[in-house]
């Protein structure tokens, strides 16, 4: 999910590194010494797959990664946004502690278990839509997107499913037919699970089509009836459709007001169900439990995972009822609900609502996005600043006019803020995503903005 930056060779830590205002407390470079011997090993011994930065942590608390030489760093990226309710959260340590000692696994979905009954409850309560629910576990995102995709070409046994440009939506085989972030994902895998056909996202700040919201009027949604469902894409073989509410790894792309309910009612009119994958936008990431509340429509199915588990692995999809498989076997997992994900996922759940961490995403999400564009006014390499909630991002560009991606200089920024003690994670193709636990404070907001500032100013002397 993350994109690939090469480890630098480990510079001397700078003096806002080693004399930081608030909490980051730099003791060595980073990497330090004992994170390079086991990058060392991990490079020897692990299968190649993404790196974005040299950290190897040893154990977290809140917002903040201490890692194995002793280092505190500041976290904006929640483990991928996994972590939404902090690292370390003692009511989830506790949940995890007591089903462990009960029961950790037995036979996955051959047999019944309470813990799995209570968290569909809870799931199919928060789940947009008044109609009755089914849920069904999965070990990860992918998993998800995976179960999604069957169940809607199960149930209207159609052979395409649509997606858009840019998307992500896993890695095994299925999922990608429908990721399209980055070449590289799908490069040397054709053909995959075949019927997924896409179309360009909906994306203001880069319009595919150089118009301008809202003059455009939806171009970009109507375009899949006016000229897709005309020429390339016959409606009556079509499935599903299969959307990011706010993509994720293609750029933190927020779609313009009113294209989510132009694509439902062209989707409706010709009985296409709609999948809204929630894995990283879910659970309250933008101040919603989901971000499709923020776009008033109704989903077919909902995928999640990422922020449910607390941190362990754990995913669901939510499909109307009578969505559901007819016959046993059609599908299902071995660890998919296990014991251990759902308590972890039932305290979870509990936190976010207890410590009113909703209503703290909007609040500090706010406060950052207004923070971030101090920064544009001072920084001409951010081309754009957007986000809902903490899912928040800034765009950077060679040039504000032509748009230009500034691909390396982003590397750079990111490369910068790690040395002085802050985690980041890039999408798109110039894009750093901001996505810190839904705990974060508004001091820890500032120290994260500080340092950012700071590792803009030393990416631009490397120019």
């Amino acid at each position: 999910m993350s994109q690939s930056v090469p480890p630098p060779t480990p510079a001397a830590p700078t003096e806002t590194a080693t004399a930081p205002k608030r909490g980051v407390m730099l003791k060595t470079a980073i990497p330090g010494p004992k994170a390079q011997a086991i990058i060392a090993r991990d490079h020897a011994i692990l299968m190649t797959t993404t790196k974005t930065a040299p950290i190897v942590a040893e154990s977290g608390s809140g917002v903040w990664i201490t890692d194995v030489d002793g280092n505190r760093l500041l976290d904006f990226s929640s483990g991928v946004a996994v972590n939404a309710t902090g690292y370390a959260h003692p009511d989830v340590v506790r949940a995890v502690r007591e089903q462990v000692g009960r029961l950790s696994h037995f036979a996955g979905t051959d047999y019944y278990y309470e813990n799995q009954v209570r968290l569909a409850e809870r799931i199919s309560k928060i789940v947009p839509g008044r109609f009755q629910k089914k849920i069904f576990f999965t070990n990860s995102g992918t998993e998800s997107a995976e179960a999604a995709l069957k169940i809607a070409r199960w149930q209207r046994q159609k052979p395409i499913v649509i997606g858009l440009l840019g998307a992500f939506h896993g890695r095994t085989m299925g999922a990608l037919s429908m990721t399209t972030s980055k070449p590289v994902q799908r490069a040397r895998y054709a053909s995959f699970a075949t019927g997924g056909h896409h179309i360009p996202a909906p994306n203001c700040y880069r319009c595919p089509y150089k118009l301008e919201y809202p003059s455009c009027d939806l171009y970009c949604a109507k375009i899949l009836k006016e000229l897709y469902f005309q020429t390339s894409i016959p409606p009556e073989d079509v499935a599903a459709m299969i959307v990011e509410p706010v993509m994720g790894e293609g750029g933190y792309i927020i779609p313009p007001k009113g294209w989510h309910t132009t694509v439902k009612s062209i989707l409706d009119e010709h009985g296409i169900l709609f999948i809204d994958d929630e894995v990283q936008a879910g659970i309250g990431r933008t101040g919603k439990w989901f971000a499709i509340e923020h776009h008033g429509i109704v989903p077919d199915i909902v995928t999640m995972a990422k922020a449910i588990g607390g941190g362990i692995p754990m995913g669901a999809v939510a499909l109307r009822a009578d969505l559901d498989f007819t016959v046993n076997g059609a599908h299902s997992n071995t660890f998919g609900g296990n014991l251990v994900a759902a308590s972890a996922a039932l305290a979870t759940l509990d936190v976010i609502e207890k410590e009113q961490l909703l209503d703290n995403a909007r609040v500090q999400g706010t406060y950052l996005i207004g923070r971030l564009r101090e920064l544009q006014t001072r920084h001409d390499e951010i081309g754009d600043v957007r986000g809902l909630g903490l899912m928040t991002a800034t765009e950077f560009v060679r040039d504000r006019r032509s748009k230009e991606p500034a691909v390396a200089f982003r590397d750079h920024v990111l490369e910068e803020s790690y040395r002085r003690g802050l985690i980041l994670l890039p999408c798109g193709k110039s894009t750093l995503r901001y996505i810190p636990p839904l705990v974060v404070r508004r001091e820890e907001i500032d120290e994260a903005v500080e340092i950012l500032d700071a590792a803009i100013v030393a990416a631009r002397a490397r120019e």
